[in-house]
């Protein structure tokens, strides 16, 4: 797997670390199962929550699906 650059910019400033922090207590509530939304599965459902939840920026940022990938081991 290749290394993330959390610092790199994708948006008006905002970085793949800032898109990260924003969804992080979301995603951990859904996973853990404090959340309404039922846990994510597989990759794709994760890429999909990630492009419908993360603000401003409405397309897939790899980097973003690829660290929650590793973090919740989705495949």
């Amino acid at each position: 797997m290749s290394k993330i650059n959390f610092q790199k910019e994708i948006w008006e400033g905002w970085t793949i670390e800032d898109f990260i922090r924003e969804l992080e207590p979301q995603l951990s509530a859904i996973q853990s199962g404090r959340s309404w939304h039922p846990p994510i599965a597989t990759k794709k459902e994760l890429k999909e929550w990630c492009k419908q939840n993360q603000p401003y920026y409405k397309k897939t940022i790899p980097e973003v699906v690829q660290y929650f990938s590793q973090k919740y081991n989705l495949k």
